[in-house]
């Protein structure tokens, strides 16, 4: 939702209650990435619009005082970024979860997938950074293939095959059919869509 047109934001909410699967909402702190996006009221105003679940991607330092606002707001999904929790994201993972919430660790393209493979027994799902935390409209990282096919591999190899891959950064048709064979099974497109001539089209070209 960070690519949608905010001074119609209701007209994309409606968008994707329609033609997609689920609100991405990438909050931003200008502490851990670069860049600050939006905050509580905008996703509590999706939230009161919204049919489909609402995808909360914290790009922030100190995840664990913020989950349970963003659970309370109407978050389906709370994910947040190993290279800002550490060693406390164990703990961060079981804190999403005890509020209701399915709880997702996601890592940047420069951070080592094998650094979340202790983790995978206990998240709901990964999201695979494909290009940098921060802003949107960046280009697609190619190695992101292959660091999906990793996570995806270490998931079989521990019994959990069923877990969702998330990915975001550069999607779009292009590459769709690329990622979901590696393994990934949850598209976050931005610009792709929402720039798009025709984004219902570019949806649907994903789908294909």
């Amino acid at each position: 939702m960070l690519s949608a047109d905010f001074l119609h934001l209701e007209k994309d909410v409606e968008m994707v209650n329609t033609y997609a699967d689920i609100f991405h909402l990438d909050i931003m702190d200008g502490t851990f990435v670069p860049n600050i996006s939006y905050g509580f009221p905008v996703v509590e105003a999706i939230a009161r619009k919204a049919v489909k679940p609402l995808d909360v991607h914290l790009m922030i330092v100190h995840p664990e005082k913020y989950v349970e606002r963003f659970a309370k707001a109407g978050a389906s999904y709370i994910s947040f970024h190993y290279e800002a929790a550490g060693e406390s994201s164990a703990a961060i993972l079981e804190q999403i979860q005890s509020l209701g919430v399915k709880a997702g660790i996601v890592i940047n393209p420069d951070c080592p997938v094998e650094k979340i493979f202790p983790l995978l027994p206990k998240v709901d799902f990964v999201l695979i950074m494909s290009v940098f935390a921060g802003f949107g409209g960046q280009k697609f990282i190619p190695e992101s293939v292959d660091r999906v096919r990793a996570v995806k591999a270490e998931l079989v190899r521990i019994g959990r095959p069923e877990v969702p891959i998330e990915i975001d950064g550069g999607i779009g048709p292009g590459n769709a059919a690329q990622v979901i064979a590696a393994g990934a099974t949850m598209l976050v497109a931005g610009s792709s869509v929402f720039k798009a001539e025709d984004p219902v089209k570019a949806i649907a070209a994903m789908r294909g």
